[in-house]
């Protein structure tokens, strides 16, 4: 699955790759990123992509508990995406883009876990496919405020992080971008299942990082996480 990422680029790295729209924002790095954090991630508005904030676990817009009995909904698999019930409706009307600079898998050795960071072989954008819902809190009231959250999808992994993890993110190739995400639209509840496959060989590379990366919070959350370790 994928529990941590990272997300640390420009405003105009992400308006180049997806055309983003609106004003340009002064993007702060993320290097430890863990479920139910407020992310960036990309959908489209009337005006073209947009850049929004989101909560990652994805709260369905007919949920009628409260947020902390929402079960773990931060990746979605991508075999039963379209049909099971916490993720269908999202999946046939709200897609959405998830730009990752990178993603941890952790492996298991004689001495533990040992986290790898895995990322873009030429150093880019990973652009995992997710989905998005908007949910209003039944507790608060007419006047309270929405909560938009979203959920990344996994597939297989493919051979090469197949070493680490039997799983990985949806990385959407750039020429499948804007099919991805017209696809809740116009393409019925099933549009862009075709996308949901594992990334090429060649695409990623590895390394062992620090164990630091377990620990979620602004104490661990910089650019040293990411720096090799001996395994």
């Amino acid at each position: 699955m994928c529990g941590r990422f990272t997300q640390h680029y420009s405003w105009s790295e992400l308006h180049e790759l997806y055309g983003l729209v609106g004003a340009a924002r002064n993007l702060q790095p993320h290097y430890n990123i863990a479920p139910t954090d407020t992310i960036e991630a990309v959908t489209v508005g009337p005006a073209g992509p947009l850049l929004v904030p989101m909560r990652w676990g994805l709260i369905p817009a007919w949920w009628k508990k409260s947020a902390k009995e929402v079960p773990s909904t931060f990746n979605a698999r991508a075999e039963p995406v379209a049909e099971k019930p916490m993720f269908r409706a999202a999946f046939a009307r709200h897609r959405c883009i998830v730009p990752a600079s990178g993603y941890y898998e952790w492996k298991a050795t004689p001495s533990g876990k040992q986290p790898y960071f895995i990322s873009a072989a030429d150093g880019g954008v990973l652009s995992i496919a997710g989905i998005w819902d908007r949910w209003k809190d039944p507790a608060s009231g007419a006047g309270g405020a929405g909560v938009t959250s979203c959920t990344l999808i996994v597939t297989a992994a493919n051979a090469f992080s197949r070493a680490i993890h039997d799983r990985m993110p949806v990385l959407l190739d750039r020429a499948d971008l804007d099919a991805w995400l017209g696809g809740g639209a116009g393409g019925g509840a099933g549009g862009g299942v075709d996308l949901l496959r594992p990334a090429a060989e060649g695409r990623l590379r590895m390394w062992p990082v620090s164990k630091r990366v377990n620990r979620a919070g602004a104490g661990d959350d910089d650019g040293t996480l990411i720096e090799p370790v001996a395994a």
